[in-house]
């Protein structure tokens, strides 16, 4: 059985997202989680939203008055369809992006050559272990800041109605190469999700 779906037919909120593989189904980021980046850290120069899905997190990016390029591996009606982050060449000034569950290491690698100054990664806060992840991406390249969100996420499928809350743990890992190679840890203080809900 689909565990995003109740037996009444509605939808519940995910457990674990997973990768959209297929590219019908996505899971939208929510307004306040890109605002509180936003809000934390600054942007200078081009913002590549690399993973843009129907442009949930691309408007909010918009608000930083950075131009904003906004790409997907899969057409969902918004921005360029066909563009694999995992195989371009394309730089930009920024990345900043919600990359599917699965592809995140890979996203990481790519990120580190894409983006000139800074890019941001929204990921289970649960990629901070595993042995394999600390021998390479937290060895050889670090995050500058790993931003801890007080409030849980929800992911929806696109066009559920919004109830509930998630179970897990996100925050922003965020790659400034202008930052020392030593990594801050440290927390948004809540009421993003009261501030910013509009819901998607």
């Amino acid at each position: 059985m689909d565990s995003t779906y109740n037996l009444s037919g509605g939808f519940k909120p995910t457990m674990k997202r997973f990768a959209d593989l297929g590219g019908p189904d996505f899971f939208p980021t929510p307004s306040w989680a890109t605002h509180a980046l936003i809000d934390n850290e600054s942007f200078k120069g081009e913002i590549w939203e690399s993973a843009c899905g129907n442009g949930a997190m691309s408007d909010v990016l918009e608000v930083t008055g950075q131009p904003v390029v906004s790409s997907d591996l899969y057409d969902r009606g918004y921005g360029e369809a066909g563009m694999d982050f995992l195989d371009t060449a394309r730089r930009s000034d920024n990345v900043v992006t919600n990359p599917p569950y699965n592809a995140a290491e890979g996203f990481v690698r790519s990120g580190l050559k894409a983006a000139n100054r800074k890019f941001a990664l929204l990921l289970r806060l649960a990629f901070l272990e595993g042995s394999n992840r600390q021998r390479t991406i937290f060895t050889d390249a670090p995050p500058s800041r790993v931003w801890v969100f007080s409030e849980r996420i929800t992911f929806y499928p696109a066009g559920a109605v919004q109830q509930g809350s998630g179970t897990t743990a996100y925050a922003w890992f965020v790659w400034d190469k202008d930052a020392p190679s030593n990594t801050e840890l440290k927390w948004f203080k809540p009421g993003y999700k009261a501030r910013y809900s509009s819901g998607t």
